[in-house]
């Protein structure tokens, strides 16, 4: 069976984060900047916290923007903020790892807390086999809820769904190849044969004991 490479998306296969670009894109600055400013110690403390009060929190600024909004549009949106990110913030060095994946035959998964209206797009983009990301729930008006539709993907939930996808997959690989940026990555990582490091802080980030891209190419005798 071929092997499995799971690449998280913000700051992985991108530079910084999409979601509050995203929340811009389909509900306007002013929503926006209401919604986070209500939120500010919330939002604060989340930062610092993570875990089960960074998905509260987001969960919570997603209800105050999103609410009400119409599904339709908000994927039409997507569709474009996906092109016009992907466009300005692909990380080449990370990408081509990904490339490499492809050309040996491996099942390449995208695995993100962001929305998969977007991730979906550039999941096809990029032609990866799966995308697997938070989803948003959808009433039975067709408009948002701003309510997540199952959990928000991040931590062991990144895991757990990884998981999943490879069991109803059959793609049960010989290897599962894991690559991330931050502590919601760190479970994947944990659990993959291989997991590397692709964050900027390198040495000092909380993924510092798996090593970086440089030496994952080293390792397989690419770059």
């Amino acid at each position: 069976m071929p092997d499995v490479a799971a690449f998280d998306f913000d700051g992985t296969l991108t530079d910084g984060g999409s979601v509050f670009g995203f929340l811009t894109a389909v509900a306007g600055h002013r929503s926006v900047l209401s919604a986070s400013l209500a939120l500010s110690p919330r939002l604060v403390h989340a930062a610092l916290a993570g875990g089960s009060t960074a998905d509260t929190t987001k969960e919570l600024l997603f209800e105050r923007v999103l609410a009400g909004i119409d599904a339709a549009h908000l994927q039409r949106v997507a569709t474009v903020f996906a092109e016009e990110h992907l466009a300005g913030h692909l990380r080449s060095d990370v990408c081509d790892r990904l490339e490499w994946h492809r050309g040996r035959g491996d099942k390449v998964v995208i695995v993100s807390a962001s929305p998969e209206a977007y991730v979906k797009v550039v999941g096809d983009r990029l032609a990866a086999d799966a995308v697997i990301a938070t989803r948003l729930e959808v009433g039975g008006d067709g408009r948002m809820t701003g309510r997540y539709e199952g959990a928000n993907c991040r931590g062991q939930e990144k895991l757990r769904r990884l998981r999943q996808w490879i069991d109803e997959s059959g793609a049960a690989p010989e290897k599962l190849w894991a690559y991330g940026n931050s502590r919601g990555d760190l479970r994947m990582l944990e659990a993959a044969d291989l997991g590397v490091n692709v964050g900027r802080l390198g040495p000092i980030g909380r993924l510092r004991s798996f090593p970086g891209l440089t030496e994952a190419w080293l390792g397989t005798g690419g770059g």
